[in-house]
């Protein structure tokens, strides 16, 4: 595509990694400047999405044109997604995003699907997003991203992205071509003994076109980083940080999120190295990365999971797999929340 108070697993996430539709928390959006004291840096949380915001159109847009990555998907409206039963509020106030999983279609027709997007913009911030599943799957291409105006050339952000059966997540920037180049420096200035990022570089070059949209990429090497790995943990957090010396980004498994999240004040500075990070030491990331809309979605085939396809050991076409509705029971966001602080 081109985050939490001290929580138990909740019934949402054991029954969707075993399974099963399962119930998943409610609170309210919270807009208002709270000024916490980390260790490293003070951090004002501004916004938190959860539960029922997901559903406030003043707040998360429903996309309904055409998937710009060509797959197979019909993106509904808020109405028609609620009535579809394919976007709303568990018991537990955790928030569904989902492929319809119980129509059959012709091959080569359109699956019902969700892709959301924040009203709001931003520039910077520390973005904690939590999950208690992701979707995956034969044909699933999800992804949490954030993108400008003008793809390419405001940028784009790619925190969660995989296609198919991978095992693992990949981290991406798109950057628009001018301006000057911006790269991933693959040996970015940290202090003395301190491990830059944990990830597997995939390429350097950011600057994307629509004829080369690779992007410059990390390939986490954990098997919980996502999909089926991912969701048998119960989920756990994406972070990133987006700042003067560049993105960083973290995933913590549900049992290793910092103490320092779940209590609503995160310090990066105590945490691990990233999994990854570009630093501002090889891109101008102003002129290249702002005015963002945060967006989850899920796509079915198009684009890289098409390509990725014939190599997936996944069966039939992918235009044929994505005809029969059972094979998209796991291809459901549960997010727990997403907050914002700056």
């Amino acid at each position: 595509m081109l985050l939490t108070s001290a929580l138990l697993l909740s019934s949402a996430s054991l029954a969707l990694a075993s399974g099963s539709d399962g119930g998943s928390l409610r609170a309210r959006h919270s807009q208002h400047a709270r000024t916490v004291q980390a260790r490293g840096k003070q951090y004002n949380l501004v916004d938190r999405y959860h539960a029922n915001d997901f559903m406030d159109e003043s707040q998360w847009q429903y996309f309904t044109g055409p998937d710009p990555t060509n797959g197979r998907v019909k993106y509904l409206s808020h109405a028609d997604a609620s009535k579809a039963g394919i976007a709303y509020v568990q018991s537990d106030n955790t928030t569904v995003l989902a492929v319809d999983s119980t129509t059959d279609l012709s091959n080569g027709a359109n699956r019902n699907s969700v892709r959301i997007s924040t009203t709001k913009t931003y520039s910077r911030g520390l973005f904690i997003a939590d999950f208690f599943a992701m979707p995956h799957g034969c044909g699933v291409w999800p992804a949490w991203w954030s993108s400008g105006p003008n793809w390419p050339n405001a940028g784009e952000i790619d925190i969660i992205e995989g296609v198919n059966k991978n095992p693992t997540n990949q981290y991406t920037l798109h950057s628009g071509a001018g301006s000057g180049s911006c790269t991933l420096d693959k040996d970015p200035p940290v202090p003395a003994g301190v491990e830059a990022f944990t990830a597997n570089v995939l390429g350097i070059d950011c600057d994307t076109t629509p004829e080369t949209d690779a992007g410059c990429a990390f390939s986490d090497p954990k098997p919980t980083s996502f999909g089926h790995g991912f969701n048998m943990l119960g989920g756990g957090v994406f972070a990133h940080l987006w700042d003067s010396t560049g993105i960083k980004m973290w995933h913590f498994e549900r049992q290793s999120i910092p103490q320092d999240i779940q209590s609503g004040q995160p310090d990066p500075t105590s945490w691990p190295a990233p999994a990854a990070f570009w630093s501002s030491t090889s891109c101008d990331f102003p002129s290249h990365f702002y005015d963002h809309q945060l967006i989850l979605d899920t796509t079915l085939c198009g684009g890289w999971a098409d390509s990725d396809y014939p190599n997936s050991g996944c069966p039939l076409t992918c235009d044929e797999f994505v005809a029969t509705g059972s094979n998209f029971k796991f291809a459901k966001w549960v997010v727990n929340y997403i907050a914002v602080y700056e």
